[in-house]
């Protein structure tokens, strides 16, 4: 009976983790995308972004949208790793919400309600990339007891 026991929390601790490895292969792409659209509008130099004059960091809208571009690409590339469950994409998936989050917060006085929001999604996908650990896929389906199948 407790290897049963055993064998469902490890087969549902598997569930969970997949689970948060999709929530973030989502959020990733999702936020890759905003971010292609974003650069997009920002080279376009649309008219939807705000313009201040007496913000700490002063860089080239324009400049910015090739960063968020370029940021955009990778996290849609890195999603695809992530949906195949590849180790390295959730390693890169981390790094690259990271810079996420620094591009929008640097960029907040052109964009800030969307700088906000993109800057808690990539919030909770470092957080699911790093709850999820790679090393649970390893013990399910071998027997609790020690022997191999």
């Amino acid at each position: 009976m407790n290897a049963t026991h055993t064998a469902h929390a490890s087969s549902a601790k598997h569930a969970w983790a997949g689970g948060l490895r999709f929530f973030a292969a989502v959020m990733l792409f999702l936020a890759g995308l905003f971010g292609i659209f974003r650069g997009i509008m920002a080279i376009a130099e649309d008219e939807v972004f705000v313009t201040t004059r007496n913000y700490v960091f002063q860089f080239d809208l324009t400049g910015w949208g090739w960063v968020h571009l370029g940021l955009g690409i990778v996290a849609v590339l890195v999603s695809f790793g992530l949906f195949a469950a590849a180790a390295w994409a959730r390693y890169t998936g981390v790094g690259i919400a990271a810079l996420v989050i620094i591009a929008n917060f640097l960029s907040l006085p052109y964009y800030p309600w969307w700088s906000v929001i993109v800057i808690v999604m990539s919030g909770f996908i470092i957080w699911a990339l790093c709850v999820d650990r790679g090393e649970d896929e390893a013990v399910i389906g071998r027997p609790t007891d020690g022997r191999l199948p």
